[in-house]
């Protein structure tokens, strides 16, 4: 959970996760569908998907116990370096260094490393400088202390130099250029993509769609629709979108709301659009499965965030329908 999202977001998940999946036996023996609802919200669902797949290798092949060989950990669905050097170190006392975005920072300053720290080309130098510096006797305490370091104290913004344990030692302090460490890589702009949804009625029943297993929001529900093509309107993209997805012709009644939504990579602009059904049985180009159902059920499916974000509307334009 704690790949690509903070502390803070990450604790409340933690603990409902837990509560719904109290061993690895509980979890291999889930419905995958529930354990991305449990997820919901949390982004980044392959970690989800993957952290299922493992619990079944896991609960099959092992007993139920985590193997605490670093090659059987990497072997794992989900597990990269990154989570095998955690759990090699912290539950089974093993000198794996643990290389995140807090560690890679306090690395950069402490040892002047002129590597970008974004560039995934350099990472052998993080690794060699982390496999220099860590405790073999205590790797999993030093780990901690490393990340919570660059966490709490040698912070991206304003670090908190004076109150560092190890600031004597420091060679971007010791030259007064903490704020040029660490070195990155200008990234080109993030794209923005316009996007179109149809929320599509027939009778008192709603169209949604499941995506495919692997890929960006694998497994989770959604409503159907795409991109816009350069200088489409966004009402004849929703139209086109359905009939090339689902293969119903439809008829837009109402425009919902604009959604605005920023992923890793690419932002997005979506318009929701209400939409009621004329023809066609349903032929999927794209999504794996659909469903016709009520606004009542549509807390029972996971979904991505981006759809969420106009849920609460869509249950108020569809009440006394």
């Amino acid at each position: 959970m704690l790949q690509q999202t903070r502390v803070n977001t990450v604790i409340p998940y933690y603990a409902a996760f837990l509560g719904k999946y109290p061993t690895v036996g509980a979890l291999a023996g889930a419905d995958p569908q529930e354990v991305l609802k449990v997820w919901e919200g949390l982004g980044y669902y392959a970690r989800a998907r993957n952290l299922y797949k493992a619990a079944v290798i896991v609960d099959q092949r092992y007993r139920g116990k985590i193997p605490a060989d670093y090659r059987e950990l990497r072997a794992l669905p989900g597990v990269g370096e990154y989570v095998a050097a955690a759990v090699a170190s912290i539950a089974f006392d093993q000198p794996y260094p643990v290389i995140d975005g807090n560690v890679k920072r306090v690395l950069a300053r402490f040892a002047k490393i002129e590597a970008p720290v974004n560039d995934s080309a350099m990472a052998d130098s993080f690794k060699k400088m982390a496999v220099k510096f860590i405790d073999a006797g205590r790797p999993g305490i030093y780990n901690q202390a490393l990340m919570e370091l660059g966490a709490l104290l040698c912070t991206p913004k304003n670090p908190h130099c004076a109150l560092c344990p190890v600031s004597a030692c420091c060679g971007a302090l010791s030259k007064g250029l903490v704020s040029q460490y660490p070195k990155r890589i200008q990234k080109d702009r993030i794209p923005l993509y316009q996007i179109v949804v149809g929320v599509v009625l027939k009778a008192d029943k709603l169209l949604i769609t499941r995506r495919k297993e692997n890929g960006l929001l694998g497994g989770l529900w959604e409503f159907p629709g795409g991109k816009v093509n350069r200088d489409e309107d966004p009402r004849d993209a929703c139209l086109r979108e359905i009939r090339e997805e689902v293969n119903l012709e439809i008829a837009i009644e109402e425009y919902l709301a604009r959604v605005k939504h920023a992923y890793t990579h690419f932002r997005i602009e979506m318009d929701v659009f209400i939409c009621r059904y004329i023809s066609g049985e349903i032929i999927l180009k794209g999504p794996v499965d659909f469903r016709w159902i009520s606004i009542a059920e549509i807390d029972r499916y996971p979904f991505p965030k981006s759809n969420h974000k106009f849920f609460a509307r869509l249950k108020e334009a569809l009440q006394g329908r």
